[in-house]
């Protein structure tokens, strides 16, 4: 069901997600086929043709860097026959009702239908305006670079057409998106509609607002995970020149300046006796103990058959996005406004809200964009933060995380341990089964202690190696709870369970005697994914000579109704400073809005499978992260990057699966399993360099 808001220019709404029903609180009307509605549309997605021949979609999602906002606008010109340039899609404030969630490679698969379907419908609408302006037959229009085409060469911009389309209740054309066949825009590598803008600085980050006159504030933070503020010594701080107020709250000691230089300053002049966090006695290795203490066991394996094990274990990893957390908040006693980039801007506007004391209807969450986030701004603290300072500061203030704040203090992936075991018996795997335990966060709120997991919860655990003929399937999990930040990361369980898996099943082919390709080709349940699997081996040249220390390595994975393999090479001549020299990645992910788009979301998971297989990790020192900066937290840079990527999109006309998780697992694993079989090792520590 498409709705016409009532408006002076052409306004029609769609429900997101499986609702099909107006927003609660609007007022419908029918008018012959479609719905007017006078009330509001929070709980859909609205376009807009405005007079100046601009086609406005304000989108639920928050764009950090993923490119949605380039994915939308091709859909919206796609089925309006618009230019991309005449497409502006800003960034929606949080609203009341409704999803606004981004997250889980789920924002293009909703609203690939309802961003269609209402281009489609205002395409009609325009062109039944255009056809009444001109007195001919609708069906003699056509539409093209936001115009609307009459056979004797007349033309009207949608602009100039909007207040009469907006009055039109039943097109006199189909309203219908097109089939794939006639796509033009949909499946054309395009470039990202704000690439200019980003690259030449116009385009706004929290950290570029000036909203409010806002005070630049940063904080000064305990040294341990937890610590608390036993006394401050304020006077030096105060006494330095551009220093506004100092803020004592629950994550430290706030300052608040004229500069960030000032802020820095006067924080680093704070006389501070900090109490030690509730993990002080732990370290690394005490907290991997616990883990695999923790695994539950695997149980009694078939009768007769022999078995491949393998534990591993994966560390701590921060999100570190390249844009800091950044957060303007000026909240005042009857009303709050904050500006920060959020995946999840309803749920931040309600915490907000609760924390500062007022109703959530007088809290206004503006959603920017994110330089980056990799799960890490589905969690709101710095804005949350910004708000308790700028109520107890009374001044509007822009908090900025700097980059210790966030690696030390600031949601990680937690570190897991698993146990995985392939039961074969007569060449064949007759069982497989994959226990594991990750720790789960465990705070006290309110005298109460919560806990939430990011990782696969205490219990049953399906496995995913359902994606191979592997018999009886099953698995299980554990927790240990640590008073330690947690966050999804990219690719949440499956970044750690199908890298193991992905190991093992390399390690059964080598017990088996068979290729790794073709152990999986011949294993694998799905069509498709042997597909991907067939066209990362063609297309890296598997099985190709290479030097000593040098090999190849291969995974897949199959998550959010799409498909990927990976093709990893690397140089492993000096075991301790492996290079990965080349990655082929090939991916099915039904239609693919943008194919450009979709290749630098696999070449990034690719950064992140070498990164988090080769040497980026965190440790616990006595209760403290020890890293601090991209210094010490070894990310891949430019250095590390493979010498040669290669994407292979596979062609498909199906409804459009999630994709900006989907690679992290495979690349993950064919990592891993290049750098076995350069070495002849068996690593079961990640990163390697830990």
């Amino acid at each position: 069901m498409v709705y016409s808001l009532a408006a002076s220019t052409l306004t029609v709404a769609a429900p997101l997600a499986c609702d099909s029903s107006p927003a609660q609180g609007a007022e419908p009307a029918r008018r012959g086929s479609d719905v007017l509605v006078t009330g509001t549309d929070e709980e859909m997605l609205v376009l807009e043709v405005t007079e100046a021949n601009k086609v406005v979609v304000r989108l639920p999602r928050v764009e950090v860097g993923q490119g949605v906002t380039t994915a939308v606008a091709m859909m919206i010109a796609e089925e309006l026959d618009a230019r991309l340039a005449d497409v502006d899609i800003p960034l929606a404030d949080a609203r009341t009702r409704g999803n606004q969630y981004t997250g889980g490679s789920s924002s293009v698969r909703s609203l690939y239908g309802p961003a269609r379907l209402l281009a489609a419908t205002a395409r009609a609408r325009l062109v039944t305006a255009a056809a009444r302006r001109w007195h001919l037959p609708a069906r003699s229009l056509h539409t093209r670079d936001t115009k609307v085409f009459a056979p004797d060469g007349r033309s009207a911009t949608f602009g100039s057409l909007t207040a009469s389309a907006a009055t039109i209740r039943r097109p006199a054309v189909s309203a219908k998106p097109k089939p794939p066949a006639r796509h033009r825009v949909i499946g054309r590598p395009t470039s990202r509609i704000d690439a200019l803008d980003i690259v030449t600085g116009r385009a706004r980050y929290a950290g570029d607002l000036t909203e409010a006159g806002a005070k630049p504030t940063v904080v000064a933070r305990p040294p341990t995970l937890g610590g608390k503020a036993v006394s401050v010594d304020d006077s030096a701080a105060r006494a330095l020149p551009g220093v506004h107020a100092v803020v004592r709250i629950a994550g430290g000691v706030a300052v608040v300046a004229d500069t960030f230089h000032h802020g820095f300053r006067a924080r680093d002049a704070l006389k501070i006796t900090w109490s030690p966090g509730p993990l002080v006695a732990l370290s690394d290795v005490a907290i991997r103990r616990r883990l695999r203490a923790a695994v539950p066991p695997l149980g009694t394996p078939p009768s007769g058959s022999a078995q491949v094990t393998g534990e591993f274990e994966f560390a701590f990893v921060s999100h570190a996005p390249m844009e800091v957390l950044t957060a303007v908040a000026d909240v005042r006693s009857t009303r709050a406004e904050i500006w920060f980039s959020s995946q999840t801007p309803m749920d931040a506007r309600d915490a907000i809200a609760s924390a500062v004391g007022l109703p959530a209807s007088k809290v206004k969450v503006h959603v920017m964009r994110g330089g980056g986030s990799f799960g890490r701004r589905l969690d709101s603290d710095a804005a949350l933060e910004a708000a308790l300072i700028s109520k107890a500061a009374k001044l509007p203030v822009k908090l900025m995380w700097s980059r210790a704040d966030d690696i030390r203090h600031g949601r990680m992936r937690p570190a897991t341990h698993h146990r995985v075991r392939a039961s074969h018996a007569g060449g064949r795997v007759v069982a497989f089964t994959h226990s594991m335990a990750s720790v789960s966060e465990a705070y006290e709120d309110a005298g109460a202690v919560r806990r939430a997991s990011f990782a696969a919860a205490a219990g049953p655990l399906p496995s995913d190696s359902g994606l191979y003929n592997f018999g009886r399937i099953s698995g299980d999990s554990g927790s240990v709870e640590l008073a330690i930040p947690l966050g999804a990361w990219r690719s949440v369980d499956s970044g750690t369970m199908r890298t193991a898996e992905e190991i093992l099943v390399d390690e059964v082919a080598r017990a088996l005697g068979r290729d790794p390709v073709a152990f999986r080709r011949t294993t694998l349940r799905d069509k498709a994914v042997k597909a991907v699997l067939d066209k990362a081996a063609a297309a890296g040249h598997w099985g190709r000579v290479l030097p000593a220390g040098h090999a190849q390595g291969v995974a897949v994975h199959e998550e959010y109704g799409s498909r990927v393999a990976c093709l990893a090479e690397i140089d492993a001549t000096d075991p301790k400073n492996p290079r990965v020299t080349k990655v082929v990645m090939a991916a099915d992910v039904g239609t693919a809005v943008n194919p450009r788009g979709l290749e630098a979301q696999l070449m990034g998971t690719a950064i992140d499978g070498i990164s988090t297989v080769l040497t980026a990790g965190l440790h616990i020192d006595k209760g403290a992260v020890r890293e601090s900066s991209y210094a010490d937290f070894h990310y891949a840079r430019q250095r590390n990057a493979p010498l040669r990527f290669e994407a292979h999109i596979m062609p498909s006309r199906a409804e459009p699966g999630g994709a900006g998780e989907l690679g992290v697992p495979a690349a993950a694993g064919a990592v891993a399993n290049a750098y076995a079989r350069a070495t002849g090792t068996a690593p079961r520590r990640f990163p390697l360099n830990f």
